[in-house]
């Protein structure tokens, strides 16, 4: 009776270990899982924020008060501003009604 006793004990040990180990291999996918899930709304509103991104800034641009050529560039992705718009012979001497051309980058 003892070696059945220790045989069943044996088995119920190895059943745990294997029970823990699909435990723990279930529980790195769901973690894997779950970093990489992104949900329809974000998606969307990722496309939607391009899109926006895209239509704020037309190949002429009209300076508003408050902007600089560094916020400019950023808002309309055209780093190269000033070297496109030879009546700018001072970047930080920019003021509302100035006309400037833009030339994103994603347009080269």
């Amino acid at each position: 009776m003892g070696r059945s006793s220790s045989a069943v004990h044996s088995s119920s040990m190895a059943m745990a270990e294997k029970i823990c180990c699909y435990c723990a291999v279930l529980m790195a996918l769901m973690l894997v899982l779950s970093c990489c899930e992104s949900s329809e709304e974000e998606f969307v509103g990722g496309v939607q924020g391009r899109m926006a991104m895209k239509k704020t800034c037309e190949e002429i641009y009209v300076v508003r008060e408050g902007e600089t050529l560094q916020s400019i560039s950023e808002k309309c992705a055209d780093p190269f501003i000033v070297e496109e718009n030879p009546h700018i012979h001072d970047p930080d001497d920019v003021f509302p009604g100035l006309v400037i051309k833009i030339t994103p980058l994603n347009n080269r």
